[in-house]
């Protein structure tokens, strides 16, 4: 154990994604066989079973789909880091993603997000202006 649990520990097939996160670029999954996209990696489409998927850029586009602020956790380095918002956003390209919304601004349902990155760790901004649906 590392005394971090915020960071990733990439296997063979997420490598990929983490190296792409640490360049400033997110990845997404897309299937050939159905089309549809799909977070987090996996070897194989999770809608139509396909083995038959390949990595592409994402926009780092995304509404905010719901959240929490967490108040208490013990966990390095999340005690620094207290309050922080926990959140799940929907991707511009389809897929849903856990993630992290960093910055200033008060969350809401619907508000845009941009992507930006954090030790290589995808977090969202809420856009300057974005109001919730």
């Amino acid at each position: 154990m590392t005394g971090r649990h915020d960071l990733p520990e990439p296997d063979t097939f997420t490598r990929t994604y983490w190296d792409a996160a640490a360049e400033g670029r997110l990845l997404i999954r897309r299937c050939r066989a159905c089309g549809r996209s799909h977070h987090y990696p996996r070897e194989f489409c999770p809608h139509c079973w396909s083995e038959d998927v390949t990595w592409e850029p994402a926009s780092g586009r995304a509404t905010l789909y719901t959240w929490s602020v967490v108040h208490r956790n013990d966990l390095p380095p999340f005690t620094e880091r207290l309050p922080y918002v926990a959140a799940v956003v929907d991707l511009a390209e389809g897929p849903r993603m856990m993630t992290e919304i960093v910055g200033p601004g008060e969350p809401s349902a619907g508000a845009e997000l941009r992507v930006g990155f954090r030790e290589g760790i995808p977090v969202f901004r809420l856009l300057p202006g974005a109001a919730g649906r």
